[in-house]
């Protein structure tokens, strides 16, 4: 083994690092198959033309946190999923009115036409707010000047103009509606009424709901049963909900009367105005654990 090393030594200084490789492979006689696996990596130094071999560490892996998630997911889902959905639903009368009606005054000018809306519109607004309609609830809805032509001579004339203002009021008082048409026709000379619309203020809507949520649970819970019944099975508890909550919208306001009927007074048992019911309903969508 001695005369071997020595021949090594001095072929590595003659051939440089290819020959310290070949006697590296030539003594692999003496070495175990293990420490064969340990030279996997042969480093070539180049200021002196020497190498050496380098065990190889293999980095280390990062942990699988997906995979430990997921481990403890299907222990938490080793049960059966019945997925189904609720509903309630309630017919309530509505507490809130949104009452719009105009004032069209009509003039050789502007001027004229506006002072005259004006004047009109004022006495509209006295009246109800001695009707009971407060300073708070009304506001304006739409103003526009506008003017006439005359086309029957073949080009565009100017006869006059047109004002029109409308207000809008929002109250609670809808039994009061009926009373405050009446008083704006007939007492402060309202020339239009453009629509009525009854729908719930929010926080009367907010409390339908929050009644409503419990008995859709129970609408699902009850189905749920039955299902599982049916297959055997047992509901252990609610896996996932969600709560969907909506309600039909009210009809869109409609026109209340004709510009011609409203020069007729009021009669004597008062315009007769009714609100009717509006739907509101919960659902939840629920995921049931069964085994």
């Amino acid at each position: 083994m001695a005369s071997s090393s020595s021949t090594c030594t001095n072929n590595n200084r003659k051939l440089g690092a290819h020959a310290s490789v070949t006697c590296i492979l030539d003594a692999a006689g003496a070495l175990s198959l293990l420490s064969i696996v340990y030279l996997l990596s042969i480093v070539t130094n180049s200021s002196n033309g020497d190498a050496y071999a380098q065990q190889y560490n293999a980095p280390p892996q990062p942990t699988n946190h997906s995979s430990l998630i997921q481990k403890t997911y299907n222990n938490i889902t080793n049960n059966n999923i019945l997925s189904d959905a609720g509903t309630a639903t309630t017919k309530v009368k509505p507490d809130k009115v949104t009452l719009i009606l105009g004032v069209e005054t009509t003039n050789q000018t502007a001027k004229a036409a506006l002072s005259t809306n004006s004047a009109t519109m004022n006495k509209v607004l006295n009246v109800l707010l001695s009707a009971g309609v407060k300073q708070n609830e009304t506001s304006t809805s739409a103003f526009s000047i506008s003017p006439n032509y005359n086309y029957s001579q073949g080009r565009n004339i100017i006869t006059g103009f047109t004002v029109s203002n409308s207000i809008q009021i929002e109250s609670s008082k809808i039994n009061d509606t009926a009373r405050w048409i009446d008083t704006a026709i007939s007492s402060g000379g309202a020339t239009s009424i453009n629509s009525i619309g009854f729908t719930l203020s929010d926080k009367k809507l907010q409390e339908i709901k929050n009644g409503l949520i419990k008995q859709a649970i129970n609408n699902a819970r009850s189905k749920a049963d039955i299902a599982a019944s049916a297959l055997g099975l047992k509901v252990l508890g609610i896996k996932s909900m969600y709560i969907n909550e909506f309600e039909q919208p009210p009809t869109p306001p409609q026109p209340f009367l004709q510009k011609q009927s409203l020069a007729t007074p009021a009669g004597a048992n008062g315009t007769p105005i009714i609100s009717g019911q509006q739907d509101v309903s919960v659902s939840v969508s629920t995921d049931w654990l069964m085994k």
